[in-house]
């Protein structure tokens, strides 16, 4: 990939970790384990998914919601895997940026059900009335096709997971954390994260994380380490660094 300079505001943490990625695996520093590896397959096979074939009159148009499903379906299978807890740091960061990169795609073409689903606001560089930058987009899958098939092919058959470790990072977040349940289908549930000690609830927050757990650093002292704030209710509302 090109330079960070080079790229939108939205695609500076992917150019950055996938970056990082390319440098461990030349180095020999990074061989996936069981769980990094079905996230990795998992997404790989959502990068390189076909379009539908399409005939008719309406083709055009159905095509152009299919390449937007596409990047959509990516973005939600990396953040399953995220949010599941069970990949390692540098698996996670990864996953992460990615999830940062196709924010644009939340909910376009298919928006969450019901108003208490996820919102991660509106990605830097865009506007809620504005449709996505799909060629953007799509500008991004051979790159990352290429990086994911590379880390697949590090878990072949006897191949020992090999994890490097990743730094901590802090930010600060002047707003409200939401955690997002789903009790059944099509059924949402959010509440707001507050501080047990104060109440507080618009922060701003202090944010650690070691990409295993996040802290949350609240203005009247308290710190709070169950939250129960999954990695995307996090990092995709923090302004990019």
């Amino acid at each position: 990939m090109r330079d960070a300079t080079a790229r939108p505001l939205w695609t500076r943490a992917l150019v950055r970790e996938s970056a990082r990625a390319r440098h461990l695996l030349a180095a020999g520093e990074w061989c996936l384990s069981p769980a990094d590896a079905e996230a990795v397959r998992a997404v790989l096979a959502r990068l390189t998914a076909p379009l539908p074939t399409r005939r008719g009159t309406a083709a055009a148009r159905a095509r152009a919601t299919d390449r937007d499903r596409r990047l959509q379906r990516t973005l939600r299978t990396t953040v399953h895997h995220l949010d599941a807890g069970t990949v390692s740091p540098p698996a996670a960061a990864l996953l992460a940026a990615v999830a940062r990169a196709l924010l644009p795609w939340h909910t376009a073409p298919n928006p969450p059900l019901a108003a208490a689903a996820p919102r991660y606001g509106i990605a830097p560089d865009t506007t809620e009335r504005t449709a996505p930058p799909t060629e953007a987009g799509e500008a991004l899958l051979p790159d990352l096709a290429a990086l994911f098939t590379t880390l697949a092919e590090t878990n072949a058959p006897g191949t020992v997971p090999l994890t490097p470790s990743v730094e901590s990072w802090r930010a600060r977040h002047a707003g409200r954390f939401r955690h997002c349940t789903r009790p059944a289908p099509d059924v949402w549930a959010a509440e707001t994260v507050g501080c047990p000690e104060c109440g507080g609830k618009d922060g701003p927050w202090t944010v650690t994380c070691d990409w295993h757990r996040a802290t949350l650093g609240c203005p009247c002292g308290a710190v709070l380490r169950e939250h129960g704030l999954a990695f995307s209710e996090i990092w995709l509302v923090l302004p990019d660094t």
